[in-house]
């Protein structure tokens, strides 16, 4: 039993599990809209806001508190390539907005296994 454990295993071990975490959320950010199955963006969008508000809250924060966003966001990505969109783009267009910052679109299921396929997508305003 998985009581009181957060977050899903998308049968995988630890480090891939964060790899393709890690790798989804970054395609998010780069493209803003990204089609996956349902599974994976359940466990993604969940960090992906969480991202988002760290960059957002960070907006009018002193330059101390900016830097640690802009470091935390680095850790949790695993580098700085998607941190100046991140910051400059796409938290200043949410800052009026209290969270629900993706928007999850079925598609049906993928002809291959019969997957549910979802389209994960940044809310326009």
């Amino acid at each position: 039993m998985r009581h009181q454990i957060a977050g899903k295993r998308l049968n995988r071990t630890t480090g891939a599990r964060n790899a393709l975490r890690r790798n989804l959320i970054k395609q998010l950010f780069e493209h803003e809209r990204i089609k996956t199955t349902k599974a994976k963006a359940a466990a993604v969008r969940v960090d992906a806001e969480k991202l988002i508000t760290l960059a957002r809250n960070s907006i009018e924060a002193e330059d101390s508190k900016k830097v640690h966003a802009r470091r935390l966001a680095a850790a949790r990505l695993g580098g700085n390539a998607i941190l100046p969109k991140l910051f400059d783009d796409i938290a200043p267009r949410f800052v009026n907005r209290n969270g629900g910052y993706t928007r999850v679109l079925k598609l049906g299921p993928r002809k291959g296994d019969g997957a549910e396929m979802v389209l994960l997508e940044l809310v326009e305003e």
